[in-house]
């Protein structure tokens, strides 16, 4: 074999073999109450924060505010009538743009959590904590205790610091699963862009060309998810819906939303909780096995 291939799948085993020491994967969960599957119903409360960071124009910048105007409160009277409670991650600087909706998320006991200063974690690492620590405590002003887990790339070792348990950011498993980083190890809570409204319902997303884009019929969207759901459910899984209120939020998905949601709730051994929740509970009965 030529030396150079030799060393580029040399190179390439040796990665493989780093990427997978980082990863703990759990083979099977037995929920509380023999429930079959856990349901994460989180939320990305981004408003105008991605939409100013990306420099999109002034159109997309109101789509965002929508959601911190309308569609917020239109998810929240969702979970309200559907009697379930969702994780909100949510910047700290939200909380200045839009504190009654914050407030309002805390009385209905929604868990509060991380989701970066303002949409980007800095590459300084001085900065990155300075950022960490003011969302930390703008979150912990609205909710009463500081958030423990978080939708970011915050370093693992700087989270583990500050009391975080878990992250919802990667998704190499469908499952809850462990992944170290910077010596320390948290629970990730896998979610997939195949189960995430800003996917069928965005023109530009992520700046993407327009051509790349579709506005997806919430009927086709709920066949999908409720596709996803019924597999997890067979198998005895895991799902996690995200949804942002300024797409989700518009009228006609919030009631696709409801739909689906009522659905699900037909069927028995369905546990519907925040990800502290799921997160306590993969600690307690599955743990890393590096602590």
């Amino acid at each position: 074999m030529d030396a150079t291939i030799q060393d580029e799948l040399t190179e390439l085993t040796q990665t493989a073999a780093a990427y997978d020491s980082r990863h703990q994967f759990i083979e099977h969960i037995a929920w509380p109450n023999g429930a079959r599957i856990a349901v994460n119903l989180t939320v990305d409360f981004d408003a105008m924060l991605l939409r100013r960071l990306m420099n999109e124009p002034p159109m997309q910048l109101a789509k965002g505010e929508f959601g911190g105007r309308v569609g917020i409160w239109r998810l929240l009277e969702l979970f309200k009538s559907r009697d379930v409670k969702a994780t909100i991650f949510t910047p700290g600087r939200i909380c200045e743009l839009y504190p009654q909706a914050m407030h309002a998320v805390a009385r209905e006991g929604h868990e509060i959590a991380d989701h970066m200063w303002e949409h980007r974690v800095p590459k300084d690492p001085a900065l990155e904590e300075d950022h960490l620590l003011k969302t930390a405590a703008a979150l912990e002003k609205i909710a009463g205790r500081r958030p423990v887990g978080t939708r970011s790339s915050h370093s693992h070792g700087l989270l583990k610091r500050e009391g975080f348990i878990y992250t919802s950011e990667d998704s190499p498993a469908q499952l809850p699963h462990y992944i170290t980083g910077d010596g320390a190890t948290l629970l990730n809570l896998p979610f997939h862009y195949a189960i995430d409204d800003a996917m069928f319902y965005s023109f530009a997303w992520l700046g993407s060309g327009n051509a790349a884009q579709r506005l997806s019929d919430p009927e086709r969207v709920s066949d999908l998810w409720w596709a996803a759901f019924r597999q997890q459910y067979r198998a005895g899984g895991y799902l996690n819906i995200v949804m942002h209120p300024f797409v989700s939020g518009r009228a006609l998905r919030i009631a696709m939303m409801d739909r689906l949601i009522a659905k699900m709730q037909t069927l028995p051994g369905v546990w519907f909780a925040t990800c502290e929740q799921v997160a306590r509970h993969c600690l307690a009965v599955c743990p890393p096995r590096n602590g």
